[in-house]
């Protein structure tokens, strides 16, 4: 069974965040669904109307070179003349239903969790400022230098810093 082969955090670190949201590559997202990224991008091709812009994106020559630059290294096993596809949740939910193989299946479910993890992580940290904003106003400038540690630990690390 795929569970024990590739655990939800596995698949987080594949998660990046570009043009202000969270995507997949092509080649990590035809790795998780156990095709090459050629027949991934084939079939997105052969299925165009199921894939529009907010689903998934070509990356420009200049993010690739940024995220090569990131120690994400996108150009070792792929054709230099064709970018990388961004598919955003939406996006590779879609490619698991035009796969239509057992491992696709579910690793889509997979993404879901991992996705909704997420989701549930933001939310809790969006709820944690909010709830610190209202305890630096009950309390007086004792406790400024307590609440600037916190606000410094709250901030996520850049692209470049992750593992």
């Amino acid at each position: 069974m795929v569970r024990s082969l590739i655990p939800l955090e596995r698949i987080q670190q594949r998660i990046i965040r570009l043009r202000g949201q969270k995507v997949m590559l092509d080649s990590d997202l035809a790795e998780l669904y156990g095709v090459e990224t050629k027949r991934l991008n084939e079939q997105v091709k052969r299925n165009k109307a199921r894939f529009p812009a907010d689903f998934m994106f070509r990356l420009t020559k200049h993010e690739v070179d940024a995220l090569n630059r990131s120690h994400f290294a996108i150009g070792a096993h792929r054709d230099p003349r064709f970018l990388p596809y961004a598919f955003t949740e939406h996006g590779a939910f879609m490619a698991a239903n035009i796969l239509h193989s057992p491992r696709a299946t579910e690793m889509s479910i997979r993404l879901v969790r991992t996705f909704a993890k997420i989701r549930q992580l933001l939310a809790t940290h969006a709820d944690l400022a909010r709830k610190l904003a209202s305890l630096e106003k009950k309390y007086d400038s004792k406790f400024k230098l307590v609440f600037a540690a916190i606000r410094c630990l709250m901030v996520p690390p850049k692209e470049e810093e992750r593992n």
